[in-house]
Order: C-alpha cells, then sequence, then structure tokens
C-alpha cells in the first residue's frame, strides 16, 4: 500500500507551513503530499486566509524534489479547463514530472458565494466536459490543434501547448455517485478515490468502478484504488485523545469512522483497508503544528503495513 499525506490548508495554514510538512514527509519516505482546493475554511475563520492550490504547489515543486503532489481534488468551478490544462502542465514540469490531478465537481457553494464565483446547480456534465478537454489537450500531438465543441465548453484550434513532463499525467476522479461516477472513473482516470466512507461503502464502489471498467472494456486492474480518511494517532491513549481532540475529533468516532488510535490500532484498522482493496491510502492530517505525527506514523505504523 502507498501512502499519501493529504491536507486541508483552506482551515489555517501559511504557505510557509505548507512547504514544512510537504518537506517532512518527503523526508519521512511518504509517497505525496496532497492538498485540498478549497477558498473557504469550515467552522473556523481560517486565518490567514485561503492559499491558491496550484500556485502553491507550483512552488512546493521547487522546494522538493522526489515526493508527488496533488489536488484532492481540484473543483471545476474554480477555472476555465483550457487554463487549467496550462497550469496543472506547468507545474507537472516545474516538478520534473511528479503531478497527480484530481478534478471534481466543487461542493462548497458558501466559498463561491464568498469569492464570487458561479456555481452551477448541475455540474456532473461540466465535469465530463472538462475531463475531456485537459485530457484532450495534453494528448494532442505536438504540431497539430485540439478542436472541441460541446454544451458548456468550445475551443477551437488550440496549440494545445504546453505539453506536461508526463504522458500522461495521471488523472483521479473519485466519490460515491453509484452510475455516472463509475462510468467516468473507467473512461478518464488512471485511479479511482473514494474519501470519507465506511468500509462497506468503499468496497461497494470499488466494485462498480470494477464493473464499469469491465463494461467499457478496460481492464479494472488498470485503475488504482484508493480512500482517505482523518488520520491521527499517539504512542498512547491518553497521547491519541489529546491530537484528536485538538483538530476538534471525538476520539471514539474517528477511531470508527476515521484512522486514530495506539500504533497497533492504526495498523489493524489500514489492515482492514488493504483488506477491501484499498492500495493507496490519503491520511488526512489536519494539524499543521504537528509534524511529530507523520514522524510517528512512519516510524511506528507504515513499516508494518506498507
Amino acid at each position: 500500500m502507498k501512502f499519501r499525506v493529504f491536507t486541508e490548508p483552506q482551515q489555517g495554514a501559511t504557505y510557509e507551513q505548507q512547504v514544512a510538512m510537504a518537506q517532512a514527509a518527503e523526508r519521512l519516505g511518504y509517497d505525496a503530499w496532497f492538498r485540498s482546493d478549497h477558498l473557504l475554511a469550515m467552522d473556523v475563520d481560517g486565518a490567514p486566509g485561503p492559499t491558491d492550490s496550484w500556485v502553491t504547489l507550483g512552488a512546493i515543486a521547487r522546494e522538493t524534489s522526489s515526493i508527488r503532489l496533488g489536488t484532492l481534488v481540484t473543483s471545476l468551478t474554480f477555472r476555465h479547463p483550457g487554463l487549467l490544462a496550462i497550469q496543472v502542465a506547468q507545474v507537472d514540469a516545474m516538478s520534473r514530472g511528479r503531478i497527480d490531478f484530481g478534478l471534481g465537481t466543487g461542493w462548497y457553494d458558501a466559498e463561491h458565494a464568498a469569492y464570487g464565483i458561479p456555481f452551477p446547480a448541475k455540474r456532473f456534465g461540466l465535469l465530463e466536459e472538462q475531463l475531456e478537454i485537459i485530457t484532450g489537450l495534453w494528448g494532442t500531438p505536438e504540431g497539430e490543434t485540439y478542436t472541441f465543441r460541446g454544451e458548456h465548453h468550445e475551443l477551437v484550434d488550440s496549440p494545445a501547448l504546453p505539453k506536461p513532463v508526463q504522458q500522461p499525467i495521471p488523472v483521479i476522479v473519485g466519490g460515491g455517485g453509484p452510475t455516472r461516477t463509475p462510468r467516468l472513473a473507467a473512461r478518464f482516470a488512471a485511479e479511482f478515490n473514494v474519501p470519507f466512507r465506511s468500509d462497506a461503502e468503499i468496497a461497494e464502489q470499488f466494485g462498480r468502478v470494477r464493473a464499469a471498467a469491465e463494461a467499457a472494456g478496460r481492464d479494472p486492474g488498470s485503475l488504482v484504488y484508493s480512500a482517505a480518511l482523518t488520520t491521527t494517532a499517539g504512542a498512547t491513549d491518553a497521547e491519541y485523545r489529546r491530537r484528536a481532540e485538538r483538530i476538534g475529533r471525538d476520539p471514539e468516532e474517528l477511531g470508527r469512522t476515521g484512522i486514530g488510535g495506539t500504533a497497533q490500532q492504526v495498523v489493524d484498522r489500514i489492515s482492514g483497508l488493504a483488506a477491501i482493496g484499498v492500495e493507496t491510502l490519503y491520511l488526512q492530517v489536519l494539524d499543521f503544528d504537528d509534524l511529530d505525527l507523520l514522524e510517528f506514523l512512519a516510524s511506528e505504523v507504515l513499516p508494518k503495513v506498507g
């Protein structure tokens, strides 16, 4: 299993805190450092304020050397797909080919209202078009042009530049939609992610994606199956509880619905996730001031389940 650190900077994190965590994750051997793509904090004031995901990742790409970087997931409402294709390709070049690209519909209407961004009621059609446009631009041979005419977007004779270093950049699609989401993953995704669901829901959604891949004539084993869960731990139960309370989570509930507990409890929890088919695990770490947690997990947990 691969382990990735997943963060929520909109809750209150400077660029300096983000790069420090990404560098710590790289030093400790995590596979990737990912961040959310949000502009408004949830249940806290969010000071000093949001940071743009792709500006931040471009900078972190130049301050790291081996760890993979990405979003879980970029909101399609924030950027035009043509511009987003340029931004991600540029950051892939800045990182020398270390980007994974997650794209989703967005869901938090309040952040759109707060920053004057339109929030369409129906967004799944937009997601399908944007995935087709972005991958189409990246995949167009150099010297040729790309044209797309859809219900929501139109591109005419685009030079389809710049090209990313990776051909192709791994695309992440995720969510719990029972029908359209699995079909979209089968068509576009290198990885399918289920965030913040129960084990039963994760296993059921993986099954739907495998079935959709088979129906599309694709080998289901060609996709990576991943999950994201809030994570904290401690050398003792008391330390675990202190960490859970510091991020505003009930220790008992987190132990059931996320990943939480002492080292052995977390090992057992991750082993259960592996048993239902999770191949890559995003450990949602919410405390940017607690890099010791990454150290603890890397030394006391991950060697036993990796």
